[in-house]
């Protein structure tokens, strides 16, 4: 069982702390300028204990929605077969299993019904990690280009890091709100009023102000925790007590302190000193690296991390395992994005360790990335640490490039831990070094930036953003493929207690439809009535990522169920069996969508061996692409096509405004 709220770090932060108590212990530390990031007014897990459980939609709906999404992928026939079975299992054992979801849900009122059922999802996939669940966000460039640099940079990022642990850890992290109409309601008013409301009832205002709290939860996972390989399922650990950094270069392995005994952050002139003590450093390369053994298949991980602990490597994988995170330190600058994207997705696996809750890598030229473990939590709580530590960092630097390292002897702060290997382990190192190789040769990602117009434009338009991304993906597909196949966009369900993700499944057959007639039959059809597809595709998106959003899509639901049925060692119905329901689970069309100032670049890998991953980012006047496949799928094809369908979407939209503007000026003269 996953611990969930159990951290004694919230327990000094919780809904039972005023906040002028929150107040009052910041200022009588005197460190709030130096330690902390910020002290909020609402404490960290106010609303925590309040927020409302993620709803189990109706089995009616669920199945409905389900037929919605299948749609456009059947044709006739097997669309008959696949609601014959879907309407038998809504009118037959689907009942049964419905209440015993509803039953297993009341039992367990501390989580949502999924939760344990997605962690698990993660934890007993046996594929490797690296490029199947591992994502990067790519930072910004620091603003003052002086500060672009890997020890400058580095040492202001760890001082960050730190501020934002030790603000969780006090509860004055303000808590994820959010807000339907921020300029109204993002307010240090609307703070102040929700702060005196009475604890038992903090949920309640926040959303009649139409501002939604949101899970903090995941953020227990964040600091000082790793994936452990076991066999069959592996686990997440954490541990408290490390105060020490991880910092990995040219596949060596150096922890020192970044906590001091007393808990204070250590000076940022000595981390300062000691990162660049490392970076001095001329040992050469490992000849077996250990990072490749965490890109290994699990079970295979499992087995030789064994070994690895009856070969007297217990106390230097302790310090790994409970390191405050993993400091990843390359030799050598960015040459463009497509460079970025490699190295910060899977890098060459010398100078990584895939299983830590987090790595910031940090290039020659200081371009620095996230690399996130999945299984812990989701983007929007790695976006949130992102966003704090960019702006901290850069707003606010501990060091400057006039900043001298202190005078202080690193060798002895610094512990570079040594490995004791036999012949089986280099052998595996090896082995899984030649595995690693291959499976990254044959991975291609590519960005591409779309500047004919960004989410300003679309919204004069009155055409969902989000809307003609997702559909730009369906038009190139069925451009280059001539079908449409299944789609997964993740959707945050953070807005509620234990919530991860559900899908919006934007295949629909109002893109169907528009691929369709932009692709084949774009002269047989008007402006008007392109335009109108357009906007029947938007206001069908904007109804799925609402259900979504909401706790109202399908795919969760049914997925809860079948985990149920299998938990209690029972043959799945047929409605599971049916390969339709197998097809639509096989996402040939994986995407997530995120915007940041912070983040210049984010990208994944296709779950699947013939999909793409796409990761996107919409800005006011452009759009930012980072599409990745396997040699299976023509990657540069692909996104040709998603680029000259954007140019067919936004030529119909910008058709229409020219002849509107040139209507409403004859009406003026």
């Amino acid at each position: 069982m996953a611990r969930l709220l159990t951290k004694s770090c919230f327990r000094r932060g919780d809904a039972a702390c005023s906040p002028f108590c929150t107040l009052l212990r910041a200022y009588s530390t005197g460190s709030i300028d130096t330690e902390y990031l910020q002290n909020s007014s609402i404490p960290t897990m106010y609303f925590q204990e309040h927020l409302p459980r993620l709803p189990i939609p109706k089995l009616e709906d669920s199945i409905k929605r389900y037929l919605n999404a299948q749609t456009p992928l059947l044709d006739s026939e097997q669309f008959r077969k696949t609601e014959q079975l879907a309407k038998s299992f809504q009118n037959g054992i689907g009942k049964q299993l419905h209440e015993e979801l509803l039953l297993h849900d009341k039992q367990n009122e501390h989580t949502s019904y999924v939760y344990d059922y997605w962690l698990d999802m993660y934890l007993c996939a046996r594929e490797p990690i690296v490029l199947n669940f591992n994502p990067f966000m790519s930072f910004a460039p620091d603003p003052q280009p002086e500060y672009n640099n890997q020890l400058i940079r580095s040492t202001n990022m760890v001082v960050s890091a730190m501020r934002f642990l030790k603000t969780v850890q006090a509860g004055y992290l303000e808590p994820e709100i959010l807000h339907i109409n921020p300029d109204k309601r993002d307010t240090q008013g609307f703070k102040n009023f929700i702060r005196f409301v009475p604890s038992l009832l903090p949920g309640c205002p926040a959303h009649m102000a139409n501002a939604y709290p949101m899970d903090m939860s995941p953020f227990v996972w964040l600091f000082n925790s790793t994936r452990l390989p076991k066999l069959n399922r592996d686990e997440l650990v954490a541990d408290e007590n490390g105060k020490h950094l991880l910092v990995l270069r040219n596949g060596n392995f150096y922890v020192f302190d970044v906590i001091d005994k007393d808990g204070n952050i250590v000076k940022a002139s000595e981390i300062h000193a000691h990162l660049q003590y490392i970076l001095s450093d001329a040992t050469p390369a490992p000849e077996f690296p250990l990072g490749y053994l965490t890109s290994e298949e699990r079970n295979t991980w499992a087995v030789l991390r064994q070994k690895l602990l009856e070969n007297g490597n217990e106390e230097a994988l302790k310090k790994v395992d409970s390191a405050v995170f993993c400091l990843c330190l390359d030799d050598f600058p960015i040459k463009d994005d497509v460079h970025l994207s490699h190295n910060m997705l899977h890098g060459s696996g010398m100078n990584r360790w895939y299983d830590k809750s987090f790595s910031i890598i940090m290039t020659q030229d200081g371009t620095a990335a996230v690399n996130f473990e999945h299984s812990w939590g989701d983007g929007i709580t790695v976006i949130r640490f992102q966003n704090e530590v960019f702006r901290d960092s850069t707003q606010r630097p501990a060091i400057s490039p006039q900043t001298l390292p202190a005078k202080v002897d690193s060798s002895q702060a610094i512990q570079k831990l040594v490995f004791h290997l036999d012949d089986s382990l280099k052998s595996a190192i090896s082995i899984a070094k030649k595995k690693f190789d291959a499976t990254m040769s044959s991975f291609t990602i590519v960005p591409m930036e779309y500047r004919r117009g960004g989410k300003e434009f679309l919204q004069t338009q009155k055409i969902s953003p989000d809307a003609v991304a997702q559909l730009s993906f369906q038009m190139a597909y069925f451009r280059q493929y001539g079908h449409t196949r299944t789609t997964y966009e993740a959707c945050s369900t953070a807005a509620f207690k234990h919530g991860r993700t559900e899908v919006i499944r934007s295949a629909s057959v109002y893109t169907k439809k528009c691929s369709e007639a932009f692709v084949r039959n774009l002269s047989k059809h008007s402006v008007a009535e392109l335009r109108s597809m357009l906007q029947e595709c938007s206001k069908y998106h904007k109804q799925l990522i609402q259900e979504a959003s909401m706790g109202q899509g399908y795919d969760r639901h049914l997925y809860a169920m079948k985990c149920l049925r299998e938990s209690n060692g029972l043959t799945l119905p047929e409605f599971y069996q049916d390969p339709a329901y197998a097809q639509i689970n096989y996402n040939v069309i994986t995407t997530t969508t995120l915007t940041s100032p912070a983040i210049h670049l984010l990208g994944f890998a296709t779950p699947v061996a013939d999909g793409f991953g796409i990761s996107y980012s919409m800005h006011n006047d452009s759009m930012v692409f980072n599409i990745g496949a396997y040699t299976d799928r023509d990657v540069g094809q692909f996104v040709q096509c998603v680029h000259q369908s954007l140019e067919d979407i936004f030529k119909v939209l910008e058709e229409k405004t020219v002849k509107s503007c040139s209507k409403n000026s004859t009406r003026g003269n």
